[in-house]
C-alpha cells in the first residue's frame, strides 16, 4: 500500500489562500444571481400589468438566443463557449420559472434523447411532459396544454424524421427554435449484470443500427432486441443478469446504471436536430432561420421556378426535403429551410416571388438558429 503524501505547509498555505478567493467569488456570484432573479420577478410584474391578455408571454426565444450569444462573446476562458453558455441557460431557466414555469411536451418516454434536447434548450427548471407519439406533442401545443414541444426532425446518420414533417401539414403550430444534440450512445449494465456472459442487448432499432460495428466487434453473439425507446431498454436491465442496454446518459442516471463502454456509436459526429414548436410567431434575433412548406403545380420546371427566387435574392438554403402530398397521388410538397427571418427585406421579396409560382405556401416559422 502506497503511503499518502501529506501536503507541505507551503502548499497548504497557497491552497488556503486560493480557497478563500474562491469563497469570495462564490459570494459575489450568489449576490448577482439573486439580483438577476429579482429583476426577472419585476419583469413578470410589468408584463402582467401592461398585458392585454390573461396570460402574458414570459419566454422569448429570440431574447434568450441574444443573451446566450452575448455571453459566449464575453467568454474569456478557460471554459469553452458551450459550457459557458450552458451555465447561463440554467440561470435563465431558474429565473424564468419565477415568472412562470414553462411546460414542455416531448416525445417520450422519460430518459430519451428528446427529453435531453428539451432540457438542453429550456434548462432543468422547465416542466417536461412525456408524450407517447409525435402527433401527441403537436396536439398538446396546439391545445395550449403545453407552452412548447420538442420533436426530432433529422439525424445526421439516419436522415429525416418523416412523421414530424407530415404533422406540420395539418397543424397550426409554429417552429420557434431548434437544438442540435450530439448523440452519444453508451453500453449500459446494472449492478446485477454478469458482464462476462451478456447474451442480449436492448435498444431502439435506430440506436442498434448506429452501434452495429461496435457490437459486431465486442458482442457478436449477443441477441439484439429492438424496443420502443432507449429508456425502455434501460428500464429492463434491473431484473436481467445477462442483458445490457444501449442508451444515453440521462437514461443511465434515471435507472441507476453504469457505462460499461462510452461513446460506442459508429459515427463520432452523430447528431440529431430537434425542433421547438409553439403557438406564436417569433421576432428576429439577428441570426435566424425560416422554414416553409410549399406544394408546386404539376408542370415542367416547377422545382426550378420554386428555387430560383432564393438564388435571385441571395437567400442561403440549408435544407430541402420532399414528401408525398396528402391531396393526391404523385403530388409532392417541399419542406425548405433557409437563413433569414420573414421580416428581412430579402426574405420578403423571395417569398413573394415563390408565392406567385406555387400552388400553396405555408410559413412554418422564423426562429433563432441553434445556439447550443
Amino acid at each position: 500500500m502506497v503511503e499518502k503524501k501529506q501536503p507541505s505547509s507551503k502548499e497548504q498555505a497557497e491552497l488556503a489562500k486560493l480557497r478563500d478567493k474562491i469563497d469570495g467569488i462564490d459570494s459575489q456570484i450568489g449576490d448577482l444571481i439573486s439580483s438577476r432573479a429579482r429583476c426577472a420577478q419585476q419583469v413578470a410584474e410589468i408584463k402582467k400589468q401592461y398585458s392585454e391578455h390573461e396570460n402574458p408571454t414570459f419566454y422569448r426565444p429570440e431574447r434568450e438566443a441574444q443573451v446566450l450569444r452575448k455571453a459566449m462573446e464575453r467568454n474569456q476562458g478557460p471554459l469553452n463557449n458551450e459550457e459557458y453558455a450552458r451555465l447561463f441557460r440554467e440561470i435563465m431557466s431558474a429565473c424564468l420559472a419565477l415568472e412562470s414555469p414553462v411546460r414542455v411536451a416531448f416525445l417520450g418516454p422519460e430518459g430519451t434523447f428528446t427529453q435531453q434536447a428539451a432540457l438542453k434548450h429550456f434548462g432543468h427548471s422547465a416542466h417536461t411532459l412525456s408524450m407517447s407519439a409525435i402527433d401527441e406533442v403537436f396536439r398538446e401545443v396546439a391545445s395550449g396544454a403545453a407552452h412548447y414541444g420538442v420533436v426530432p426532425v433529422e439525424n445526421s446518420t439516419e436522415g429525416v424524421v418523416t412523421h414530424t414533417l407530415d404533422n406540420f401539414l395539418a397543424s397550426t403550430v409554429k417552429i420557434c427554435g431548434e437544438v442540435v444534440l450530439r448523440i452519444h450512445q453508451h453500453f449500459l449494465v446494472s449492478d446485477v449484470t454478469h458482464t462476462s456472459n451478456i447474451t442480449r442487448v436492448y435498444s431502439h432499432a435506430q440506436s442498434l443500427s448506429q452501434c452495429r460495428k461496435w457490437l459486431d466487434a465486442h458482442f457478436p453473439a449477443a441477441e439484439r432486441i429492438a424496443v420502443n425507446s432507449n429508456s425502455e431498454a434501460a428500464r429492463r436491465l434491473k431484473g436481467e443478469w445477462n442483458a445490457a442496454a444501449i442508451a444515453g446518459e440521462i437514461a443511465a442516471e434515471m435507472y441507476d446504471l453504469r457505462s460499461f463502454a462510452k461513446n460506442i456509436e459508429d459515427q463520432p459526429d452523430n447528431s440529431t436536430r430537434f425542433l421547438i414548436i409553439g403557438s406564436e410567431a417569433i421576432d428576429a434575433s439577428g441570426d435566424d432561420k425560416t422554414s416553409i412548406v410549399v406544394s408546386t403545380r404539376n408542370e415542367p420546371g416547377a422545382l426550378h421556378h420554386l428555387l430560383e427566387p432564393f438564388r435571385k435574392h441571395g437567400i442561403d438554403l440549408t435544407r430541402v426535403e420532399t414528401r408525398p402530398s396528402p391531396t393526391g397521388t404523385w403530388n409532392y410538397v417541399f419542406f425548405i429551410d433557409f437563413s433569414g427571418h420573414v421580416n428581412d427585406t430579402a426574405v420578403k421579396a423571395a417569398l413573394k416571388d415563390v408565392a406567385e409560382c406555387v400552388a400553396d405556401l405555408k410559413i412554418l416559422g422564423s426562429y433563432p438558429k441553434g445556439v447550443l
